[in-house]
């Protein structure tokens, strides 16, 4: 591999977040270890995650004022031709100063002193069942656009990602998939094998350090014998399940992968449910069940991350309680590096 994701307990978080001050935005993702450019749709229906993935996708049909992104076959059939011929150009694949208020900041950023800095796009499967067509179908469904959707967000990712090592060689992305928790059940209609067959393939294409993040509960065996280098969890939610998956997270360490553990909760009630105690108990818990079951403590350790449990939108205090959240990960981790790094 090129580049090396840091573990050591550093920090890092999910981009979505809900400011409406760039600033601030930006401040909060820099006081982490491992920063990252916000996306902030409160401030813009342009940075919703699905809407910025979505750009100069052939098909797409974006309306601003009533915030609704579909998807029309008609005008894809259209537009795909003039795409493909500029699938060669990185200007399609990256993203436009008009569809994220911060990314070209970032980017303008001396950050080659950080240990690393991420990235991120919304994820094939999540836009695919997300993105619905003329006929309220997602289009994931469908077998002519499926293919290019694959190729397109594979595309976007390496973009993204060869612009960030330029600022910081140890640069790395997370393809954000909410939408893998919903292939497990049987409503889905696309199943698990073709989604595994279909990801397997996607990232063949995605250049490395690449990895997932989700918030869910998904197939734990599925997503960690993956060929990913990290993976982003809310193990605040998910602790006991997680746990219980010690041979799949032991193959996945020993090949190097990095595990983000998400521990502190973004909403104000779980927020104040909480304390630094109650929150390292739950964590060095899943910790101690995995190496009772013969995950090597230093090898875990060394590869592995923290971070707020997931995003949060919609606090009547704003972005108040995740900021509180981003210090605690902060103080959690230092606690955590003097015990187990000293």
């Amino acid at each position: 591999m090129n580049s090396i994701i840091p573990g050591n307990l550093l920090t890092t978080a999910m981009a979505v977040m809900p400011h409406t001050d760039v600033d601030r935005a930006l401040d909060m993702a820099l006081s982490l270890d491992v920063p990252f450019w916000p996306q902030l749709p409160n401030y813009s229906y342009y940075e919703d995650m699905y809407v910025q993935a979505a750009e100069h996708f052939p098909g797409i049909v974006l309306d601003m004022e009533k915030r609704t992104l579909r998807f029309s076959a008609e005008k894809f059939a259209e537009e795909l031709e003039a795409a493909l011929e500029n699938f060669d150009s990185p200007a399609m694949f990256d993203v436009s100063e008009t569809y994220s208020a911060v990314y070209h900041r970032f980017l303008a950023l001396d950050l080659a002193d950080r240990p690393a800095i991420r990235g991120q796009l919304e994820g094939p499967i999540s836009f695919g069942f997300n993105i619905l067509d003329q006929d309220e179908r997602p289009i994931i469904f469908d077998d002519t656009v499926r293919p290019f959707m694959l190729d397109f967000m594979a595309k976007r990712l390496n973009v993204q990602l060869a612009r960030l090592k330029n600022r910081n060689s140890n640069a790395f992305m997370f393809v954000d998939e909410p939408g893998l928790q919903f292939l497990f059940s049987a409503m889905a209609g696309y199943g698990d094998l073709k989604a595994k067959g279909d990801l397997d393939q996607f990232f063949t294409q995605v250049d490395r350090p690449r990895g997932i993040h989700l918030c869910g509960n998904p197939d734990w065996d599925f997503l960690l014998n993956l060929d990913l280098d990290v993976l982003s969890l809310d193990v605040y939610t998910n602790a006991e399940i997680f746990a219980s998956y010690a041979k799949s997270i032991k193959k996945f360490l020993d090949r190097g992968g990095v595990l983000v553990w998400g521990i502190v909760p973004t909403g104000v009630e779980t927020f104040q449910k909480e304390d630094m105690p109650s929150m390292l108990g739950r964590l060095e818990t899943v910790w101690q069940i995995l190496w009772d079951k013969g995950i090597d403590r230093d090898r875990m350790i060394a590869g592995s991350m923290l971070s707020p449990a997931t995003c949060c939108l919609v606090n009547p205090d704003k972005e108040l309680t995740v900021e509180r959240a981003f210090a605690m990960v902060n103080r959690m981790a230092g606690q955590l590096r003097d015990k187990y790094l000293a």
